[in-house]
């Protein structure tokens, strides 16, 4: 009787053993679709919740060492997951910059529109599709890093999957719109936050890396807390820091609207709210 108990509870051991297996070979199974990849990449980094808040500082760095700060708040509301949204950005540091504001209105698959509101001159400028790549306030950052890169803006293949990355590469569908001729991507399995990049010129010639030196889970969702892009033509850089993030604060649309442009809405960007 003793000896069928304790078979009983071995083969239920047994069992149990191999459900778990099962299990967690399904739950880790790699993913084979580079499409799908990007497409979970980009809802990761960019619609994280329904809204979104951030203060930022930006250190700046040329090749002979000297050194550039900024400050400034990102406000970000999505229309629709994985589809239009908005964003603003508000500068408040150094003097030189503070007030300026920069707006998006991201719609992919046509130009976002893009604005740039410049304190001093009392002036608003729109911002070409053209410009998207092109420096963001004189950092190593383009526009387009800000608010993101369209997914169906260029083919993706899967090139390699490693024990902690999926390697993408991706070239332009339009190569006359962007200065790489393609670029790759390694993709936290677990996080789906890209954590390298790396953009090749027209040559073949690697001369750009965006990286991820640190992330975090916020309110559920994998966060970058700190990045860096290099020029490795030049060797400047500039690393951003996040801090004080926060999703699904309520955001009205009218927070993103131009009037913002001249009249950046206070009550968002005090870090109590």
């Amino acid at each position: 009787m003793l000896k069928q108990v304790f078979t009983t509870v071995a083969i239920k051991a047994i069992t149990a053993a191999a459900l778990m297996i099962t299990s967690l070979s399904v739950f880790a199974a790699d993913l084979t679709d580079a499409n799908e990849i990007v497409t979970q990449a980009n809802l990761t980094s960019y619609y994280a919740g329904d809204d979104g808040r951030s203060e930022a500082r930006m250190l700046i760095k040329d090749a002979q060492g000297r050194e550039q700060k900024r400050q400034f708040t990102i406000l970000r509301r999505d229309r629709e997951e994985g589809g239009e949204q908005d964003f603003l950005v508000v500068f408040s540091r150094p003097a030189d910059v503070r007030n300026t504001v920069f707006l998006v209105a991201k719609k992919p698959g046509n130009d976002d529109d893009r604005w740039l509101y410049l304190p001093g001159l009392d002036l608003v400028k729109r911002i070409s599709a053209g410009d998207k790549r092109t420096s963001f306030v004189g950092s190593h950052y383009f526009y387009e890093d800000v608010s993101g890169r369209g997914t169906e803006e260029d083919s993706h293949t899967l090139l390699e999957t490693t024990a902690e990355h999926y390697v993408v590469e991706n070239k332009p569908l339009d190569s006359s719109s962007v200065e790489f001729s393609q670029y790759t991507a390694w993709i936290n399995k677990v996080t789906f936050l890209p954590e390298k990049i790396e953009y090749l010129d027209e040559n073949g010639e690697l001369y750009r890396r965006v990286e991820v030196l640190a992330s975090e889970e916020i309110q559920g969702h994998a966060t970058v807390t700190k990045s860096r892009v290099s020029d490795l033509r030049s060797g400047g850089s500039t690393t951003l820091e996040f801090r004080f993030q926060k999703y699904d604060l309520g955001m009205e649309q009218a927070v993103f609207s131009e009037r913002s442009l001249r009249r950046p809405p206070r009550e968002w960007l005090r870090r109590s709210k």
